[in-house]
């Protein structure tokens, strides 16, 4: 009697298709990774799940998924140096994906069809005083209201914002930007109270009856430095002008202006003078390569006609001119003079080169700790020395960056949700990380990156008009479509098409697929062609 042929899956009478496990020595699995430009957000945003909905045109969705961690996206994607982007996967293949540009897109859609947070349902009756409205300070109070606590700001400057309002130019960010996301926060219930400086934290908060307290100061000192400067009196802060220029619009300075610094606020300030008609020179102590500020600010200031005194340091001022020294990098890039002195004709001296914070309100309060220039707090949920009292932004260790703030503000605010609860707060682990070398993207074809539009040139330096404009609808889906999906199922079919046993079953639309291991035999072809890395072929048990 002849033997029945071999089944196969393709003969579903046979029983022998079943209990296929025995031939495996390893199963496909679906894994989630964690994408890298998840991962380098400072503020915590799931970039790839909002470019997802982005991509397919759901930007109400889309922009609901990014504020869950971030209240301020019109602000971002103006602001925001995007280092996300340098993290970015598809740059192995083309040019990396400009997260940022949708972000804006998103964030200026919201603010155009007037989106809003929605209000908590359920009030906790707890009050919590956050000091400071700059961008720490106004993240952490979006969190907080959306837990239902009541969240009271105190703010010593005559309007909200903190440096996004008082030093960031207004070329790069638009105030009425910055005022349509604050109003959108203070809608949900919070409220802000400006021109009040607190002297005595302590008092304020057992006055207000306040549960716990948040602050978030920003570095709002400009930091000095000695330079002899005989009978000049033109020596003047950054944020000074910044400010000035920021409230009022206009700086009385002369018309040679040498700029000491080479962060963000040293191009801001150049780039600022510029357009109020000032023939600014930057002068830095170190290379283009080691410059701080970051590197599209600096082609812009130096598409602009700034110029750049490289290597250099002033010695002395006088009432005409600078006395530079030229400097030299040792062999581990540090700079030491050379004796070499060259003249450079200046009006006056901006110094850019760097901030501080007014830590008057924690140095009367006994447990509250320092290092440095940093308030010590707990890194999990940003608590200082003292129960109940904690600090986010400027004022505690990470990078001086207004993406930076928020993400401090979100889990600063958790810490004091869980606090207020009288439990732990804890962070959720992460996914293993969603390597290009891990993912097989053979049917991407190169898509350059979208270039956001301009202003001319030649408007630029006589006008505070914002330089950078946004994407267009159909380049904002664009870009969201060049997004890889890194480490997590796009749905594109791919397992489900080259299985040759039927192992895979689709779930449905955003459910994404499982596998039949009664069918599976563990060839490995859906992990080879699945694109974005999801799915991983681990050792069969026994």
């Amino acid at each position: 009697m002849m033997k029945k042929p071999f089944a196969t899956t393709l003969d579903p009478e046979s029983s022998l298709q079943n209990h296929t496990g025995s031939w495996r020595t390893l199963r496909p699995v679906n894994v989630f990774k964690l994408p890298p430009c998840n991962k380098q957000c400072p503020a915590g945003e799931n970039i790839q799940q909002w470019l997802y909905f982005a991509a397919e045109g759901q930007y109400e969705h889309a922009w609901r998924v990014l504020t869950e961690d971030n209240p301020l996206p019109a602000c971002m994607g103006r602001v925001c140096y995007h280092t996300c982007e340098g993290k970015c996967n598809r740059g192995f293949l083309d040019e990396t994906v400009g997260i940022n540009s949708v972000e804006r897109f998103l964030g200026d859609y919201a603010l155009e069809k007037k989106l809003a947070f929605k209000k908590p349902v359920v009030e906790t009756g707890k009050k919590v005083l956050i000091v400071g409205s700059g961008p720490g300070g106004l993240s952490a109070a979006y969190h907080l209201r959306k837990f239902g606590h009541t969240v009271h700001i105190m703010e010593m400057a005559e309007k909200p914002g903190g440096m996004m309002r008082y030093g960031i130019p207004v070329y790069r960010l638009p105030r009425d930007i910055l005022d349509a996301e604050i109003a959108r926060i203070t809608d949900m219930g919070v409220t802000i109270e400006c021109n009040h400086k607190v002297e005595d934290l302590l008092e304020e908060k057992a006055k207000g009856g306040y549960d716990a307290v948040i602050l978030a100061l920003g570095a709002a000192l400009s930091s000095n430095v000695n330079i002899p400067s005989g009978d000049t009196n033109r020596i003047l802060s950054a944020l000074e002008v910044l400010g000035d220029v920021a409230d009022k619009g206009e700086y009385e300075i002369g018309r040679r202006v040498a700029v000491y610094g080479g962060g963000n606020t040293a191009v801001d300030v150049a780039r600022s003078l510029r357009r109020l008609g000032a023939e600014p020179v930057i002068v830095y102590r170190r290379n283009r390569d080691m410059m701080p500020a970051n590197e599209e600010e600096m082609d812009g200031a130096i598409a602009e006609g700034i110029e750049v005194k490289w290597l250099s340091t002033i010695a002395e001022a006088s009432k005409e001119s600078l006395k530079i020294e030229k400097m030299a990098l040792d062999e581990n890039g540090k700079p030491k003079p050379t004796g070499e002195y060259e003249e450079l004709p200046a009006d006056a001296v901006v110094l850019a080169i760097g901030q501080n914070v007014d830590f008057s309100i924690v140095d009367k309060i006994e447990g509250i700790q320092k290092e440095w220039d940093n308030v010590i707090v707990d890194k999990n949920n940003f608590m200082t020395g003292v129960d109940g009292i904690f600090a986010v932004g400027d004022m505690v260790p990470g990078d001086r960056t207004v993406t930076a703030a928020i993400g401090m503000g979100k889990h600063g605010a958790r810490g004091v949700n869980a606090y207020l609860k009288g439990i732990e707060y804890k962070r959720m682990p992460k996914h293993d990380d969603a390597r290009f070398e891990d993912m097989h993207p053979w049917y991407y074809t190169d898509a350059p990156k979208s270039v956001r539009p301009e202003i001319e040139l030649a408007r630029r330096t006589s006008t505070f008009d914002e330089v950078q404009h946004g994407l267009t609808e159909e380049n904002a889906i664009y870009e969201a479509q060049r997004c890889l999906s890194c480490g997590n199922c796009m749905e594109c079919d791919n397992c489900y098409g080259v299985c040759p046993d039927n192992a895979i079953i689709k779930l449905g639309p955003g459910k994404r697929y499982e596998f039949n291991y009664d069918f599976c035999k563990g060839c490995g072809v859906c992990a080879q062609e699945c694109p974005c890395g999801h799915i991983d072929m681990v050792p069969e048990k026994i």
